[in-house]
């Protein structure tokens, strides 16, 4: 499995030295979940332009904007393969929306978070079934949350490492990156939506304004959504 030596060795790596070095440590059970947001774009194009024995998967909660699943179409067709997609329990869904209404996320922070936790958390539980290691495109800077975030560390509830491997990377180097290797990315960024969910929780960002200032912009909350909570 992973060592603490491996622990020192990945925090030295680049992204794209650090993803080589674990996907050829573990060749099963290494995985990744894309929002298909900016970083998880400059995720997606260093696993699959270098051929890495990673499982790529999203989650498709049935409120997402348009653009995500036109990206997700040009992602397979540009890469030609298959991002893994995963849904939400129909029951859980009609039984909340049955019961509470259709957008009830907007009347308390509770119903927000079982919102979140019937279209994200359970379809991403399932996805992280028998993973060794869950990849993700977290940034240190994206929310106060976030900031001391390490590089790699042991999930204890999910029973697995979380690697982060831009989690030192500035929003401008993500930008970077995008730009010199030709990497798509949602419309909606150049609209000022920066930290893209579904849409009905999402909004454009005034110039300063934190990049998560967007999510679930009616509340005061950590801004998570419950899939990175740790």
């Amino acid at each position: 499995m992973i060592s603490k030596e491996d622990v020192d060795v990945l925090k030295g790596l680049s992204a794209e030295e650090g993803l080589q070095y674990l996907s050829g440590k573990i060749t099963e059970g290494v995985v990744f979940s894309t929002s298909l947001g900016q970083e998880d774009q400059v995720i997606t194009d260093l696993i699959f332009k270098n051929k890495l024995p990673i499982k790529v998967f999203t989650l498709d909660t049935g409120r997402l904007f348009y653009e995500h699943y036109d990206l997700l179409s040009k992602n397979n067709s540009r890469y030609k393969t298959k991002t893994e997609v995963y849904f939400p329990d129909a029951s859980d869904v009609e039984k909340y929306v049955n019961e509470k209404g259709i957008n009830a996320f907007y009347y308390s922070v509770e119903n927000r978070k079982e919102c979140c936790f019937i279209r994200k958390v359970k379809p991403l539980n399932r996805a992280l079934e028998n993973a060794k290691v869950w990849i993700t495109g977290l940034r240190s800077e994206q929310s106060e949350n976030r900031e001391n975030m390490p590089v790699i560390e042991w999930d204890e509830e999910r029973q697995l490492y979380k690697y982060n491997p831009l989690i030192h990377w500035t929003y401008q180097d993500v930008l970077d990156y995008l730009e010199e290797h030709k990497v798509q990315d949602l419309p909606l960024h150049k609209k000022g939506y920066i930290s893209v969910g579904c849409a009905p929780c999402t909004r454009a960002i005034e110039p300063g304004e934190n990049p998560r200032a967007g999510r679930w912009w009616w509340e005061e909350s950590h801004k998570e959504c419950g899939l990175h909570t740790h």
